[in-house]
Formats: C-alpha cells, structure tokens, sequence
C-alpha cells in the first residue's frame, strides 16, 4: 500500500485539506483576527467530507476502480470548496474594512486538486498494466 506513489499523493492530499487548515488561515479580517475554516459550518463539512474521502481512498487500495471513483468525487469537492472561497473572496474585495488581506489557506484546495488529478493517474496508470498482464495470460 505505502509503496504506491499514488498512496503517497493521497497522505499528502489529506495532510493539504486535514491538517494544514487548521494551522493557515484562510483570510485576515481588518482588525488582524484571522478567519480559520472552523468559523463556517459550510467550510468544516465540505473540508471534514474531503478529508474522509481521502481517507476512504487511501484504505480501499485494493479496489482501484473505486479509489478512482472516490478521488474524481474528491477533486469536485475540492473543486467546490474553491469556487466558495473564490466567491467568498470576490464578495469581500481588500478594499472593503471586513477583510484585509486573503491568505494562503484559500489556495490550499489547488495544491489538493493537483495531487488527487496525481494520484487518479497513477490510480490509472496501475488498472492498465493490471489490465494489460491479464491480456498476455
């Protein structure tokens, strides 16, 4: 399981969108209080169901059909939670006195994206040479 570089891509993906948001805030409002993920109700269950899902596909590594289904279900989270944090962001421009500066968190589900479309073609480059050993047999 650990010697799958897809297997790493996933621990890295969850340690993107499990752990580091609770350490980078995603925005600094004007009077320097940082806005965490923690503060939206929305924001903790898209980022919780995010983490789980690559959790789930980090265990079903013997079914690889299913840990590609689950990653692409993955990526359109993330891919939701960054049209939320872009709205988010364009609603609250810098110049407005609720939010002074954006912060690296909001970016931190494109650093997710890329190593989930990593992991799914991995994921996928394992199924063809399964599929093509079972093609000489």
């Amino acid at each position: 399981m650990i010697q799958r570089i897809q297997t790493i891509y996933l621990l890295l993906a969850f340690v993107t969108t499990g752990i580091l948001l609770f350490f980078i805030p995603l925005w600094t409002m004007s009077d320097e209080k940082e806005y965490y993920f923690m503060q939206n109700q929305v924001y903790t269950i898209l980022l919780g169901l995010s983490t789980t899902l690559t959790l789930l596909s980090i265990v079903s590594y013997k079914k690889r059909q299913n840990q590609f289904v689950i990653g692409r279900l993955n990526i359109i989270l993330n891919l939701i939670l960054l049209g939320l944090f872009v709205y988010r962001s364009l609603n609250l421009s810098g110049e407005t006195p609720a939010v002074s500066e954006k912060g690296i968190g909001m970016f931190l589900p494109v650093v997710a994206i890329v190593l989930l479309v990593l992991a799914n073609k991995a994921i996928k480059k394992d199924e063809d040479l399964v599929k093509s050993v079972d093609r000489l047999r």
